[in-house]
């Protein structure tokens, strides 16, 4: 009985000690120390990895161009709905017509005011016409007169002359019957005392005292010829002189009526440019009632439904999303961040909808995330305390999805200097801004020190 023990008493001594080697380690070597120093070199090593500092910042994707946005299709005159030629969701073409609209302005109920309108503008038309012959005619009726004038006054003027020559005759006239009466009074003087001398008969006394009234007689008819003359020439000088005031007045009333259709014309020109404007603006309007797709695209959020809904003018019928655009992705960015980023800079993007793998600070070690550059940043801050960045697609890199959506969200990191890690984390701890510097600027500035130099 105790042989038959003594082997099983052996035997568990035995595994009690293998299990007490196998828990305290006492005969073995031990590795935490190698592990120890092993990390602590990992993590040094680690925080001398490049590290690349960017900006993080959530947004939205949008089209690089405002008119490749949703846009609003507004109806510009009031109208009530008669007809709709397309439905939420389909695709249009630019001039295919979305909405059929009626008139339900009184002033414009009339279905010829076109027609009437016409007529309106032709007549006034035909009356301006008259009105321009009758300047022509006025024009022709002043030549006429200032013709008839001349003539007249060239007769009168020829009438004076002649007149100017008969006072001259009659003048030299009145100078020799005064010359022969100085004579016969000298003869008859001479005669007086030879008749009472008694040298002479009576007989010749007499008939040079007849002598003697007959050159007296002749002197006075010559000094009424001249008197008359002179009276001829007055009255043809005022006959000249009512000429002149007559085909005056005759003119200046012919000019009169000349300027009154000339207002006329213009006053006709006038209604004319107002009705042609009202008829144009009719037809334009004609042409509202028809409300037509601006661009290729789909319709949708259409705000009236029914028929014979009225629509006021400026309401949204529908919103038409546009086929072609060129996408980009709007991001707001902190006022501190504004100034680390620049035109060109580039951008790594994570859209919703499309998995991606990021590792912030290695962006060459990110999957799934797509590239793009700033192209505007906005130089006022919005409403939101942020200033609002445009991105567009980098063609250098990978493109975009095709099945991105306007409207979708997107979380975008701005790339900024490599660091190491450690810089980085001293930096996140100190509450620092990101290191930057703009490596293309430096470039501009570098070609441009090289030009100047070079022309000097």
């Amino acid at each position: 009985m105790a042989e038959l023990l003594t082997p099983n008493i052996e035997e568990k001594v035995g595994k009690r000690l293998e299990a007490f080697e196998h828990i305290y380690r006492q005969n073995k070597t031990s590795r935490v120390k190698r592990v120890f120093w092993g990390v602590v070199i990992a993590a040094v090593i680690v925080l001398f990895i490049p590290w690349t500092q960017n900006i993080r910042s959530e947004g939205a994707v949008t089209t690089l161009r405002q008119e490749q946005r949703p846009q609003q299709l507004n109806n510009i005159i009031p109208g009530r709905i008669i007809k709709w030629w397309v439905k939420e969701g389909d695709l249009v073409r630019k001039g295919d017509t979305i909405v059929q609209l009626a008139e339900i302005k009184d002033d414009y109920l009339d279905p010829q005011l076109l027609q009437r309108t016409e007529q309106q503008l032709g007549a006034e038309q035909l009356t301006i016409d008259y009105y321009r012959g009758k300047v022509q005619a006025t024009d022709q009726q002043i030549t006429a007169l200032g013709n008839e004038r001349d003539l007249k006054l060239s007769s009168i003027d020829n009438k004076i002359i002649q007149t100017k020559r008969k006072v001259q005759s009659d003048s030299i006239k009145v100078i020799a019957a005064e010359n022969e009466m100085q004579v016969a009074d000298r003869q008859l003087e001479g005669a007086t005392k030879m008749f009472e001398q008694g040298v002479i008969p009576l007989t010749e006394y007499e008939r040079r005292k007849v002598l003697h009234q007959n050159v007296n007689a002749k002197l006075i008819g010559a000094r009424n010829d001249f008197n008359n003359s002179k009276q001829d020439l007055l009255i043809y000088q005022l006959e000249r002189s009512g000429a002149v005031q007559e085909y005056a007045e005759k003119i200046a009333k012919a000019t009169g009526d000349q300027f009154q259709s000339q207002s006329q014309i213009a006053s006709g020109q006038g209604k004319v440019a107002k009705l042609q404007n009202q008829f144009d603006n009719y037809k334009i309007r004609s042409g509202q009632y028809y409300v037509l797709a601006p661009q290729d695209g789909q319709v949708i959020k259409a705000r009236k439904a029914g028929i014979n809904e009225i629509v006021k003018e400026g309401d949204m019928i529908v919103e038409i999303v546009p086929k072609e655009y060129q996408l980009a992705v709007e991001i707001w960015v902190k006022p501190m961040d504004l100034q680390l980023l620049s035109i060109g800079q580039k951008v790594r993007f994570m859209f919703d909808g499309f998995p991606a793998i990021v590792f912030s600070g290695w962006p060459q070690a990110s999957y799934g995330t797509f590239g793009g550059k700033v192209a505007a940043i906005e130089s006022n801050v919005s409403n939101n305390g942020m200033f609002r960045v445009l991105v567009a697609e980098d063609k250098k890199d990978r493109p975009w999805p095709k099945d991105l959506k306007l409207g979708g969200g997107a979380v975008s990191f701005a790339l900024l200097k490599d660091v190491p890690i450690w810089y980085e984390l001293w930096r996140q701890i100190n509450g620092f801004p990101p290191d930057f510097y703009k490596e293309q600027q430096q470039g501009k500035d570098a070609k441009e020190k090289k030009e100047i130099k070079h022309k000097f």
